[in-house]
């Protein structure tokens, strides 16, 4: 991190980008030099102490239409939906209608007698064992997968990459299956709870678990990858209609509130909001910058975060609650992952004592 550190220090120089009026924003708009133009872009929000510091839009939402980047555009989130996915069961938690030690198959009794042994909480973490479900779909596919064929594929597999609890592995699979979970314990439908137990609540009106046919995506930033030089639209995969592991859209208008949301008990109790930022592995996660995991966040010393990759998509959000502080990227453009850059917008501002803790 030191070198992020350096980046921020030169950025900071007096007269850098004093053409602009605010060198913070100026020094900004440097790091996001890349995504400006007539090309994929990217979304940026700085939040410090509650006020945005920095709201921007970069570059086009839609190539092929020359529509810009803006504060309202929604990206698709991929796995920073995971949050929202954690989020939701530590609601339904809360109102009684699960428990994190329930077992996986009270819920989803289809699956094979190898998924016995596994709990919500090592879906949650990361921790079941359960097998990757890209591994096991096939070749080609008609249409797209949804949550309820991820288990599909999953109920013939009487086998576990290990014992629940006894290791981490990142699992796509797990919650794919929690957003069916929702669905069972809420009576409803994993999109349906999110946006009345969560997105209405908190005034992300424009924040959706996109279902084609079903919902709609307002502002719609387009996924694109660079292929032979040119940027081509890639915004959409098999696994793309998959909700509980990435399908919401959001952007940084809404995600403001999101973040609001995490300080305080207007969505999640103290009790729930602890358990989903405090370390529930207790083996190495092998990820970099990755020392343990909660629900749905990746813990680094005061850092609380996630990245979001899909087809077309490259996303991340940092968070320093001891400072305040938080930094969201989102994408439209399958490279660069933008995590680097995030932490070089957060070293531009004055860094507490833990932020760069091992």
């Amino acid at each position: 991190m030191r070198v992020l550190a350096a980046i921020a220090a030169c950025l900071l120089l007096p007269g850098a980008g004093a053409a602009h009026g605010d060198p913070m924003q100026a020094n900004v708009d440097a790091l996001m030099r890349d995504y400006s133009g007539g090309v994929p872009g990217a979304a940026v929000l700085v939040l410090h102490d509650g006020d945005a510091v920095v709201r921007r839009g970069y570059g086009l939402a839609n190539l092929e239409a020359g529509v810009p980047v803006t504060p309202a555009s929604n990206f698709r989130l991929a796995s920073l939906t995971k949050q929202f996915t954690a989020a939701a069961i530590l609601l339904l938690a809360e109102d009684g209608r699960l428990r994190l030690d329930d077992p996986l198959r009270k819920w989803l009794p289809t699956l094979p007698a190898a998924a016995e042994p596994v709990t919500l909480h090592h879906l949650l973490s990361h921790t079941s064992g359960l097998i990757d479900y890209e591994e096991v779909m096939p070749e080609a596919i008609d249409g797209q997968l949804r949550d309820a064929d991820v288990l599909a594929l999953l109920e013939p597999h009487d086998r576990l990459y290990f014992a629940p609890g006894t290791q981490y592995r990142y699992s796509n699979s797990a919650y794919a299956l929690l957003a069916l979970i929702v669905g069972e314990a809420s009576g409803s439908d994993f999109a349906g709870f999110l946006r009345e137990r969560i997105f209405l609540p908190l005034g992300m009106a424009r924040t959706v678990a996109f279902e084609d046919g079903v919902s709609t995506v307002a502002d719609r930033a387009y996924g694109y990858s660079r292929v032979d030089g040119e940027w081509t639209r890639s915004d959409q995969s098999p696994t793309s209609a998959v909700l509980g592991d990435g399908g919401i859209y959001s952007s940084i208008d809404d995600l403001a509130k999101w973040d609001a949301a995490l300080y305080d008990d207007r969505l999640l109790s103290d009790a729930s909001r602890a358990l989903a930022f405090a370390s529930q592995t207790t083996t190495p996660t092998g990820e970099d910058d990755v020392d343990a995991y909660g629900y749905g966040w990746r813990l680094h010393g005061d850092q609380l975060w996630h990245s979001g990759e899909t087809i077309g998509f490259r996303n991340v959000i940092l968070r320093f609650p001891r400072e305040r502080l938080t930094v969201v990227v989102l994408s439209n453009r399958n490279h660069p992952e933008p995590y680097a850059t995030a932490r070089a917008i957060a070293d531009l501002w004055p860094a507490g004592p833990a932020r760069h803790a091992p």
